[in-house]
């Protein structure tokens, strides 16, 4: 059996990578299992404990670092965010193509550990900085100061996007999500 592909998604807070996600995921063909991560931010409005993250306190965070358990970890605004390695490797050793949302860092870390041809990577660029603000704002879910905060990162980010093989501009989700689900399409061929 094939080994599953790891796909990577990344790009600044706010760009849509939750949105693009949920539609590519609508493509039964690819056969994807999403990779599901541990956080200690609060949960929001409408996310589900075990859907859209693993909410932990930060000494069930802490004791998964020390135990390696890991893929990559992050900080960001005083929550953390990690992939567990054992749940995506089980994945892909099983021939299931594995989707990771993550942010920036994260994604560098995995992508300089997993040394495999069968890892596909995607930045996702709003269309302007303008757009990523309005994204954010719309939201409702942050003070002025983690935006300012989100924003200033996001602009940062946007300039790191060398170890990607694709960058992707997400001006319409499907359209983003078509592109990404063609790219992979064709990776899957090779």
């Amino acid at each position: 059996m094939k080994k599953g592909l790891l796909i990577i998604l990344s790009g600044p807070s706010g760009v849509g990578k939750n949105c693009v996600r949920q539609e590519i995921v609508k493509s039964h063909r690819l056969s994807l299992s999403y990779s599901i991560s541990m956080t200690t931010r609060a949960r929001r409005e409408k996310e589900v404990d075990g859907v859209d993250y693993y909410f932990v306190s930060k000494e069930e965070f802490q004791k998964n670092i020390d135990e390696g358990n890991f893929l990559e970890w992050a900080e960001f605004v005083g929550n953390r965010y990690g992939t567990p390695k054992d749940k995506v490797e089980e994945l892909r050793n099983q021939g299931k193509n594995v989707f990771l949302e993550i942010e920036i860092n994260g994604a560098n870390q995995v992508m300089s550990k997993v040394k495999d041809d069968r890892v596909i990577s995607f930045f996702l660029m709003p269309p302007s900085l303008g757009a990523l603000e309005a994204r954010i704002r719309k939201r409702k879910t942050e003070s002025e100061e983690i935006i300012q905060e989100r924003l200033q990162k996001g602009e940062k980010e946007m300039t790191m996007t060398q170890n990607y093989d694709h960058i992707i501009i997400n001006d319409k989700v499907s359209r983003a999500a078509q592109e990404i689900i063609d790219l992979v399409k064709a990776k899957l061929k090779k």
